[in-house]
């Protein structure tokens, strides 16, 4: 009989995620088999490489941001879940790092491509369901996307709640 799993992909791409919000592009596998409790062959055996990692990451981003928008349930709250696990500046540029490396590997763009364009799918139904301009979603969008990497560079207070009011500025101009 089988050992039952108790390293679980999530328990390492959640470690991922939290040694890229440190350390930005520059972790390692053995950082984030550290941060997981794991030795760095039960990461390696479950994704491969950094790469990998990086790969399993997105995916699985793209699908809880996906949810987590469709539990929103309005445009306004669902547009504040795609950047709220980034509130602080160190966060915020350490991810912004890895996205610059991510864009140059073509494996991860193709997913970043497909990230943005279902994280923009979910907004268009939502848009759609509060009888939104058929543009709203792609302005709002680049209006969230624009605000994060401003905040990102130049952080001032608090980024979700300049994004709140810069969105229901917009919102209100829409209506």
């Amino acid at each position: 009989m089988a050992r039952p799993r108790t390293i679980t992909d999530e328990r390492i791409l959640n470690a991922v995620a939290a040694v890229i919000d440190r350390r930005g592009p520059e972790f390692t596998v053995a950082d984030v088999a550290t941060e997981a409790g794991v030795s760095v062959g039960a990461v390696a055996k479950r994704f491969g490489s950094k790469s990998g990692l990086l790969q399993a990451l997105t995916k699985a981003g793209t699908e809880e941001v996906a949810h987590r928008m469709r539990a929103a349930g309005n445009v306004r709250d669902a547009l504040l879940t795609w950047f709220d696990r980034l509130n602080d500046p160190v966060v915020a540029t350490n991810n912004l790092a890895q996205l610059g490396v991510d864009l140059i590997d073509p494996d991860l763009r193709a997913l970043l491509v497909r990230h943005y364009a279902v994280l923009e799918e979910e907004l268009e139904v939502l848009c759609a369901a509060e009888e939104l301009p058929p543009t709203a979603a792609r302005v709002l969008a680049a209006l969230v996307y624009g605000i994060s990497m401003d905040w990102s560079v130049r952080p001032r207070g608090d980024l979700l709640d300049r994004m709140a009011e810069d969105v229901d500025l917009v919102l209100k101009g829409m209506r």
